[in-house]
């Protein structure tokens, strides 16, 4: 038996597994974050950081019809040299990043949840000037994507 078969076959073990133990995916209905699917209005930034970072909540939580939540981000960034040369040269950079959020209640004001995720993300700088600038914005999408998906972690660790 060939190892891809073998390892289908594990993966569909566990996930019968699962079922026969009472194992619910989170935001099915009667899951334990089903409450945000689909009723967290994002207040981002406008920022390209805040525009990634919202785009990507939204598409995990969903677009709320009638919300009865809502988030609001505070993203901040700062490069890091990672590497330098003996002549000083920096070749390496990491893009730090953190996001504080917080959900609100829209019918009592009342915060409900909120948390600070933190990540970071590298690109090379030894390029030219423009292939350099390229790589700073794709570190800052990368970095806004991974931000937007530790808060989803969190929010469902919480919940």
């Amino acid at each position: 038996m060939s190892s891809d078969r073998l390892s289908r076959r594990a993966a569909l073990f566990a996930v019968l597994g699962l079922a026969g133990c009472g194992f619910v995916p989170a935001f099915a209905p009667g899951g334990t974050a089903a409450k945000w699917q689909n009723a967290v209005i994002v207040d981002a930034p406008d920022t390209t950081m805040g525009f990634r970072m919202g785009a990507r909540l939204r598409e995990t939580l969903g677009a709320p019809a009638a919300a009865r939540f809502a988030m609001t981000i505070a993203p901040q960034t700062a490069p890091v040299p990672a590497t330098i040369t003996e002549e000083g040269d920096i070749t390496r950079l990491n893009l730090t990043g953190n996001a504080a959020w917080q959900i609100k209640d829209l019918a009592t004001g009342m915060v409900v949840e909120e948390g600070l995720v933190q990540t970071f993300t590298s690109y090379s700088a030894t390029g030219s000037t423009v292939a350099t600038q390229a790589a700073e914005t794709d570190a800052l999408e990368r970095l806004s994507v991974a931000l937007a998906d530790l808060i989803v972690q969190q929010l469902l660790t919480a919940s």
